[in-house]
């Protein structure tokens, strides 16, 4: 039950602050925003504040941000339709009554002859067959489309997406990553506050109960001075030293409370792979500052991003087989491995997954954040956007061979964690 608690809480975490950065954004260029959805399929939970509805949906595979413009309208108004009009203080129409009329008797009743939801707001129509005298009506900037007894506020262009300059629409789909990237920062900062950093300095840190450092006499804060007459200079230098010394005695100089001190350790073995290495039990010394917490969050931001990327390269160039991917199953599985480490170890799990997540999502593919990013580019090289209903088919296309992906990759992970 925690490790489901766990999962839903980071999987959750992850998906709201991205989802998040796209919905600031685009809200600060002034796009209309429609609904922000954690998660896919049927609606569990939704709530509405302002022009924006909330919902919760059951198929925890991500989330979206639905912008006016970026797909066609759900309601279309056609010739000849006849819709119920509402009128604000102003004499101009805010609310459009397309179905169920008879439950809103006050609203006038027109045959549509033409409109203009966009770009010069109006509606003309007649209010009866009979009636031979055509009105216009205009159309409040703040209006809604009511059907089913739901409303749906109409979008002017000037609030869709297309209608914003390329930078605003760049920055409203990259916004998404970004913020990944500041939640996994944000997560080391903590942890550095709360825990302090790892620092490279030849001191000891926190000894384990029964490891052979502290079976030895070594304490936590002792610094190494010298290993078998070799100075260290910092933690890797000791590390390595230890590790290649496994069951082999080795003479420890180190310094504690001024004053200096011989001490014999013996590294115990540790298969590790195909190599056996040494360990006596301790941890990496760490510090508490605000700076050094600080500049270890960029560090281990920075240090992951690297390592990620040159994992994806790897996969790219066919040193890393696909069978090594995992999907929810995989991350699932991992996240129970990892709560049973303690709170620390959980909370780095969710920095390297935010960090993944944002990487994942700036890959030059289609559907995803970094495929419509090179749409944009491409925008910005030719001048003018690419067709919407070619870059809409190409989305798709994408779409369908990640859900492909996706399955390929849920399948290798249960295999790997429940069929051997």
């Amino acid at each position: 039950m925690n490790t489901i608690i766990a999962f839903i809480v980071i999987f959750g975490a992850l998906v709201f602050f991205h989802e998040l950065g796209h919905l600031v954004f685009a809200k600060r260029a002034g796009i209309m925003c429609r609904e922000f959805a954690i998660g896919f399929g049927p609606k569990i939970l939704s709530f509405r504040k302002n022009e924006t509805v909330y919902t919760i949906r059951l198929l925890p595979l991500g989330g979206f941000v639905r912008m006016a413009g970026e797909d066609p309208e759900m309601i279309e108004i056609k010739p000849g339709q006849v819709v119920g009009l509402k009128f604000d203080q102003d004499g101009k129409v805010n609310r459009i009554i397309i179905n169920n009329k008879d439950q809103h008797p006050d609203a006038k009743s027109i045959e549509v002859e033409q409109s203009d939801l966009e770009h010069q707001m109006f509606i003309t129509g007649y209010e009866s067959m009979m009636d031979e005298q055509l009105e216009r009506f205009e159309i409040s900037e703040e209006s809604y489309f009511v059907m089913d007894g739901e409303e749906v506020q109409i979008a002017p262009y000037n609030r869709q997406f297309a209608s914003k300059t390329l930078g605003q629409r760049a920055m409203a789909i990259f916004a998404g990553p970004l913020m990944n990237f500041i939640l996994a920062f944000v997560i080391f900062l903590v942890i550095g506050l709360a825990a302090g950093y790892s620092i490279d300095k030849p001191i000891m840190g926190e000894l384990t109960k029964d490891g052979s450092a502290i079976k030895s006499g070594l304490q936590t804060g002792d610094k190494v001075q010298t290993i078998d007459g070799s100075a260290m200079k910092s933690w890797t230098d000791v590390v390595k030293t230890i590790q290649k010394h496994p069951e082999e005695e080795l003479s420890f100089k180190v310094e504690r409370d001024g004053k200096t001190k011989d001490i014999s350790v013996t590294p115990e073995s540790k298969k590790v792979g195909n190599e056996t290495i040494g360990i006596i039990g301790v941890y990496q010394p760490v510090e508490k500052s605000v700076l050094g917490a600080v500049k270890n969050g960029f560090v281990e931001t920075y240090t992951f991003t690297k390592e990620i990327i040159t994992g994806l390269g790897k996969l790219i160039t066919g040193q890393f087989s696909i069978k090594m991917l995992s999907g929810p199953v995989g991350i699932y599985a991992s996240t129970d491995q990892v709560a049973q480490s303690g709170i620390y170890y959980l909370a780095k799990w969710a920095a390297l997954l935010s960090i993944n997540l944002g990487i994942v999502n700036l890959l030059p593919l289609p559907a995803l954040d970094g495929g419509r990013l090179v749409f944009f580019l491409v925008e910005a090289v030719r001048g003018k956007p690419v067709d919407r209903q070619k870059e809409g088919l190409v989305h798709f296309i994408g779409f369908a061979l990640l859900m492909l992906l996706m399955l390929v990759v849920t399948w290798n992970d249960i295999q790997r964690f429940f069929l051997q």
